[in-house]
C-alpha cells in the first residue's frame, strides 16, 4: 500500500483537488460537510461540474445536516451538469465520513471537511493506493445503497469478496459478516490488547462509558495512555466538556496534551506497531450513532511516520495538569444536565 499524509485541511484540499482534476472515469465523494465557500482557492463544485460534463461518473453523498448550508441552487447546478448528488438524511444519524475515491485507484480518507472555516485547521488525511481501495469501494457502496443509490456500477462493489491477508483494512460502522472490522469492536479489541502504549488524537473528548472503563483498565495494568486534544475547539461549549473529562480521566492515569491550535485529527496508535486514522471522534455520536470510516494499518514505515507527526504535535503542546483541581459547583450542575443527553458522566 502506498500512502501520503496531509496534516492540514488546506494541504488535504490541494491533494483532493489534484486527484479530482486527474480523474478519467469516476469520482466518488462522501462528506459530512461539503460547502462551496472555498472557491477562492479550491472551487470543488466548478471542478466536479466540469468533470461530469466531460463524461466522468461523479457521485456525491453529503450529510443533510453537516452540508445543510449548501444552497439549493448550487445543488441543482451540480445535478444539471450530470453529478449525482444525494443527501444522507436518516433522522438523528449522520454520515460523518470523509472519503474520496478516484478512478478506483487512489483514495483519500480522514477527518478533513470542505468548509472555509476549517482552512487552517490541523487535521489528518491519508492518501492511499493499492489493494486497500477495494474495501473502501465496498464501504462506499454500502453508504450509496443506504441513501437510495441505484447505479449498479457502484452497487456491485458491495458484493466484492473480503480479502483477509492484508496489513491494512477499512474499519467502519457497517457490520461485515466474518470481517471483524466494525468500528466499535476494533477499538475495544485494540485497547484491551494494548501492552505498552495507547496514543489518541481527538478534537472532542466525550468518550462512551465503555471506552473510559477500558482506558482506566489499561492504565491499571501499566499501559501508557496519552491523549492529544485542542486547548480551544471550534465548539466553545465543548471546551468545558473536554476540561471536565480531562480532569476525570487524568485521575485514572491518562496523560493529556493540550494543542495550541484547532486540531481536528482522529488517530489511535497501539504499542507503536498499529495505527488507525479516520473520521471518528472520541465521542458517543461517532461510536453509537454516526456512520464513520477509517483505515487501520500495521506497516512499520507508515506507523513510524505517524508517530513522528504525533511527537511533533506533543512538543508544541502543553501538558494538562489536573492534580489538586476540584470541579466547581457550576460544573457539577453542567455535568448533571449533560447526563440527560450523554450517558458518559
Amino acid at each position: 500500500m502506498r500512502y501520503r499524509f496531509y496534516t492540514t485541511s488546506y494541504k488535504a484540499w490541494d491533494a483532493m483537488f489534484k486527484a479530482m482534476s486527474s480523474a478519467r472515469k469516476s469520482i466518488y465523494l462522501e462528506m459530512y460537510i461539503f460547502l462551496d465557500d472555498t472557491q477562492t482557492t479550491h472551487d470543488f463544485p466548478k471542478l466536479l461540474k466540469g468533470k461530469a460534463r466531460a463524461g466522468v461518473e461523479v457521485v456525491i453523498i453529503a450529510d443533510a445536516y453537516g452540508s445543510g448550508s449548501l444552497a439549493p441552487e448550487a445543488i441543482e447546478e451540480l445535478r444539471a451538469a450530470g453529478v449525482e448528488f444525494i443527501y444522507f438524511s436518516h433522522w438523528f444519524r449522520h454520515t460523518h465520513r470523509k472519503i474520496l475515491i478516484i478512478d478506483n485507484t487512489v483514495a483519500l480518507i480522514g477527518g478533513v471537511n470542505i468548509e472555509e472555516k476549517t482552512r487552517n485547521w490541523r487535521d489528518m488525511q491519508i492518501e492511499l493506493r493499492g489493494r486497500i481501495i477495494g474495501p473502501l469501494l465496498k464501504s462506499f457502496a454500502y453508504a450509496y445503497e443506504m441513501v437510495g443509490g441505484k447505479k449498479d456500477s457502484i452497487l456491485k462493489y458491495s458484493r466484492l469478496p473480503l480479502v483477509q491477508k492484508m496489513k491494512s483494512w477499512v474499519i467502519d460502522s457497517f457490520s461485515v459478516t466474518g470481517g471483524g472490522y466494525h468500528l466499535n469492536e476494533y477499538y475495544k479489541k485494540k485497547i484491551i490488547g494494548a501492552k505498552e502504549s495507547i496514543q489518541m488524537v481527538t478534537p472532542y473528548l466525550l468518550p462512551p462509558r465503555w471506552m473510559i472503563a477500558l482506558l482506566d483498565d489499561a492504565c491499571r495494568r501499566g499501559v501508557k495512555v496519552e491523549i492529544l486534544i485542542p486547548d480551544d475547539t471550534d465548539v466553545k461549549p465543548l471546551n468545558k466538556v473536554n476540561y471536565l473529562n480531562s480532569c476525570r480521566m487524568s485521575a485514572y492515569g491518562v496523560k493529556f496534551y493540550l494543542l495550541p491550535v484547532m486540531n481536528h485529527a482522529k488517530i489511535m496508535l497501539i504499542d507503536g506497531n498499529e495505527g488507525v486514522i479516520g473520521s471518528q471522534n472520541m465521542d458517543v455520536l461517532s461510536f453509537n450513532w454516526n456512520i464513520e470510516a477509517g483505515i487501520f494499518f500495521r506497516q512499520k514505515q507508515l506507523v513510524a511516520a505517524l508517530e513522528k507527526i504525533i511527537e511533533q504535535w506533543k512538543k508544541e503542546s502543553v501538558v494538562f495538569e489536573a492534580l489538586g483541581r476540584k470541579i466547581k459547583w457550576r460544573d457539577r450542575i453542567m455535568i448533571a444536565v449533560l447526563k440527560i443527553f450523554y450517558p458518559i458522566f
